[in-house]
């Protein structure tokens, strides 16, 4: 028999090129395109012929990668048509055709076999139709120069129905022909496919490829059995032992599968890579778009037969039908902290010792769920972390501070006080707790300022703070260039000394002053007609602490400044704010001032005079 060559209907070079650096991300994608062709085509052979047996064998040995199906086959037309054709999918009007099966099939796109050659040097397929069981066995051949041929074989070529191909790597590319290679592909590509696969190295019996039903969908005798399943699974599958499992049954739209809560801290801002099947197909395992942003804490794996690929079949389409998907998983993660909030407590409090984070981003956009964790939702207080719920049991006016520094210097003062105080300088603290008088609204929540902590503290008698009232004028004279106001009050915990308080209009009158010092003349006039009745800094002094009553009692004016300067420098550090060139030179200062008191008091004093 003669064979008669052909061209291609595309640039076969050209397509590799499109292929292999601008659609595919990798080469590995010709396996799946192996597979996705005979699962393709054993359905429609189910199609024609229920009682058909259906066969799926994958090999690799020398080179070559060969798989054989006892699919529905071609006839030579059909091997013209499908196989050298971007674009067409089979001859229209065969109710048995590739065509009307189409709706089960992976692939959408016919590109068929011509994707392999981002690894072959050459493509030999043999095939007999089972629509015409009176043709001929036809061989297709193919190179990458872009020529092939087709001839009709004897009958005792092929005897039965079905496809086989072989694929000889082409130099460069022989790595993606290895056996071990090979398998390892296909079961990653090919675990949840519908049919019996499996693969042959020629070292013994073959081995399945094919691992079903997927582990969501197996019987297990105990919930804790099927929880320890999931576990194995999901450390096979992506590297981590999950904190837990969380069902995504969506049989409306077609999908069914799990995600798994990641054990470790994780970023919001991270995308999580998840894994996606389609009609049992791995079609990516990097779906960044699949859950909604605030579930960074969970990889999911899941089957979908209604979501749409993308061009290169690696990644989702994003449209309608995926964002109702998203939100369906959504909320099946919500559900899920739901039943662990009404039923596992002691599982909810070890996940949110880990992921509290993205429950409180959860929470911010949804009420009914803010109420049902706020037994939960950690918190930093001036009573201890605890949760919102612990806290505003003993607090009904809740206090907030916006900064770390502000909480780390009030905390103690208010515990010692009464004086409830949480730290939302934290990820989405603040707006939680702005939203908290909506879920409670017995409770009271205000922002923390330094004249509301000045007032909880207790007042120094009239007759005291007059007989003080030198003292206070010298300290309030040595902070004036500081932007810094002086009052006594007596409070707990005694062993503190003095506490710098200020808030967000104080530093902004600060930063406009020091605007102002070195201003042109245009821009002082201009700061000037700002200047306001903002609060000032103000640095409490503790009546009850000794030390304050002793440095009251000073004899020596000078020696009195420095140690309110060294007081302010200390409050200033005690508060773990940053220092600005004049307090590090204050601080500079009064701490030599007193190392020189502390050495020649004799002749510290002298030079004062």
């Amino acid at each position: 028999m003669t064979s008669t060559p052909h061209s291609f209907q595309v640039d076969l070079r050209g397509l590799v090129d499109l292929l292999s650096h601008h659609l595919y991300s990798s080469p590995r994608v010709y396996v799946r395109e192996l597979l996705q062709n005979a699962v393709d085509a054993v359905t429609a052979r189910q199609s024609l012929d229920p009682a058909a047996e259906i066969r799926i064998r994958l090999s690799a040995a020398d080179g070559r990668v060969t798989i054989e199906d006892s699919g529905i086959g071609l006839t030579a037309a059909e091997a013209h048509s499908l196989l050298a054709t971007i674009g067409r999918s089979s001859k229209r009007g065969d109710e048995h055709s590739l065509e009307a099966t189409r709706r089960e099939f992976l692939g959408q796109f016919g590109i068929g076999l011509l994707a392999c050659f981002v690894v072959a040097r050459q493509i030999r397929v043999v095939t007999r139709s089972a629509r015409d069981p009176q043709a001929a066995p036809v061989e297709w051949l193919a190179t990458d120069d872009g020529s092939y041929t087709v001839r009709e074989l004897p009958h005792e070529a092929r005897p039965e129905p079905g496809t086989t191909v072989v694929l000889e790597a082409r130099p460069g590319a022989a790595e993606w022909a290895v056996p071990a290679k090979v398998e390892e592909l296909a079961r990653d590509y090919g675990s949840l496919l519908p049919y019996d696969i499996t693969f042959d190295d020629g070292g013994g019996e073959p081995r399945p490829v094919t691992d079903r039903p997927a582990v969501w969908d197996r019987p297990f005798p105990t919930p804790t059995a099927r929880r320890v399943a999931l576990a194995g699974h999901c450390s096979q599958t992506f590297g981590f032992t999950p904190l837990d499992s969380i069902d995504l049954d969506l049989p409306v739209a077609g999908v069914r599968g799990v995600a798994y809560v990641l054990p470790e801290l994780t970023s919001p801002a991270h995308r999580a890579g998840h894994r996606v099947h389609l009609k049992g197909m791995l079609l990516t395992d990097r779906a960044d778009n699949l859950l909604p942003d605030w579930a960074f804490f969970v990889r999911a794996l899941l089957d979908t037969d209604t979501l749409r690929p993308t061009a290169s079949r690696e990644n989702l389409y994003d449209d309608e039908t995926l964002s109702a998907v998203r939100e369906a998983l959504g909320a099946r993660v919500r559900s899920w902290l739901a039943e662990l909030a009404a039923s596992e407590p002691e599982r909810l409090a070890a996940f949110l010792r880990v992921h509290h984070l993205g429950v409180k981003s959860m929470a911010r956009h949804d009420s009914e769920l803010l109420g049902l964790m706020l037994p939960w939702l950690p918190f930093e207080t001036s009573d201890g972390p605890m949760s919102l719920e612990e806290f505003t049991a003993a607090h009904t006016d809740v206090h907030f501070t916006r900064t770390v520094e502000e909480f780390r210097q009030i905390a103690p003062i208010a515990a010692a006080h009464g004086l409830g105080v949480i730290n939302a300088s934290y990820t989405y603290d603040a707006d939680l707790l702005a939203l908290l008088p909506s879920v409670r609204p017995d409770l009271k929540v205000t922002k923390l300022d330094a004249g509301a902590v000045t007032e909880r503290l207790d007042p120094v008698p009239t007759a005291a703070e007059l007989e003080l009232a030198p003292f206070l004028a010298t300290a309030r004279t040595r902070l004036e260039p500081q932007g810094c106001d002086v009052v006594l009050r007596a409070f707990q915990p005694v062993a503190v000394p003095a506490l710098y308080l200020d808030d967000r209009q104080a530093r902004q009158e600060r930063d406009r002053t020091a605007a102002l010092e070195s201003a042109d003349s245009l821009w002082s006039g201009i700061l000037g007609a700002l200047r306001g009745s903002a609060p000032r800094a103000r640095l409490v002094l503790n009546h009850n602490n000794p030390l304050i009553r002793r440095i009251a009692g000073l004899p020596d004016e000078a020696l009195t400044g420095t140690a309110v300067e060294s007081l302010y420098a200390q409050a200033l550090l005690m508060s773990q704010r940053p220092l600005r060139p004049a307090d590090s030179t204050l601080l500079n200062r009064a701490f030599l001032g007193l190392l020189e008191w502390a050495t020649h008091p004799t002749e510290a004093q002298e030079d004062r005079k």
